[in-house]
Formats: C-alpha cells, structure tokens, sequence
C-alpha cells in the first residue's frame, strides 16, 4: 500500500484540529473549576520569548488549512487573527476542519511534485509537495500543537498524551 499525500495532509490536520478542540474543551472547564479567568491561559506562555495560547492555536489552524490549500492548488482562505476568547478559537477551529474536509482526493492528485512557494517573513520557501508536506507542514502543525497542550498541561489543566494523540 501507498501512502497517499491527501491521506497524510487530511488525516493529520482533522486528527490534531480534534484533538486541539478538545483539550481547549478541557482547559475551559478547569479554568471554571478552578474559578480562573479563561483569558489567563489564553495569555499564558511557557517562556517570555514564545507565542501565547491563543498564537499558537491560530498558527495551528493555519498549518492545517494552508497545506490542504497549497497542495490543492487553490488560493489559501485567510482567517483574521481576532480570536480573544475559547469559543472563538474553537469556532476557528471549526472552520478550518470545515475547509480541510471540503478539500477533495481528486484535488490532490499529482500534487506530490507541485511546486509550493511560500514567503516566510524575508525569505522564500520553495518546495515540491510531498517534501512541503512532510518537511515543513507537517512539523511546524505538529510544533504549534505541542506548544499548545504544553501551555495548557504547565498551567494545571488535567490533560494526558490521549488527550494530544487523540482517540484511536
């Protein structure tokens, strides 16, 4: 069996969006358990020089829809980074899960060696798709994941690897 490049994009980005709403899930009823402002974690950070919560959440989504996006090639749907509350970052969530099932096989077919070009700040990326996928997007979404739960786990919220893998 082949492994195929929309299996990999789509079931890693609805996978880790799931479990991501689900741990904010968790971290909205621990703040009210513990009678914490939400805000307080959505501003929380694990070091000064770092995004806080509610980065990290946004870039994730953004590392979930772009791919599917790049590699379909259609342009990009750009989401305004406005989110202050959970529920707002679970709606972005939402309609990035929205847009990624959207995305169809067909869409993707041949895009293994479709030329990807990005501008990351003053530099360009280029790539081809399969080593944009695997290379790039994969672990800057899985990345921005991480920093997400490890946030949420540092300041008390009760979540577990299950929680950041998600069911099976």
């Amino acid at each position: 069996m082949q492994i195929s490049l929309y299996g990999t994009a789509s079931t890693s980005a609805l996978r880790g969006l799931n479990s991501l709403d689900g741990i904010l899930d968790k971290a909205l009823a621990s703040a009210e358990a513990r009678k914490i402002d939400p805000s307080v974690l959505l501003h929380s950070r694990i070091a000064p020089d770092m995004f806080p919560l509610i980065r990290q959440v946004q870039i994730a989504c953004d590392f979930a829809k772009g791919p599917m996006a790049r590699l379909a090639g259609i342009e990009n749907p750009k989401f305004e980074d406005v989110e202050t509350s959970i529920p707002e970052l679970k709606a972005r969530i939402e309609r990035t899960r929205a847009f990624v099932k959207s995305i169809s096989e067909a869409s993707l077919e041949g895009a293994e060696d479709r030329d990807i070009t990005i501008q990351a700040g003053s530099q360009t990326l280029e790539f081809k798709g399969m080593p944009y996928l695997v290379g790039f997007a994969l672990p800057n979404f899985h990345f921005h994941l991480s920093m997400a739960y490890a946030i949420l786990r540092h300041n008390g919220v009760d979540i577990g690897k299950r929680d950041f893998i998600g069911p099976a």
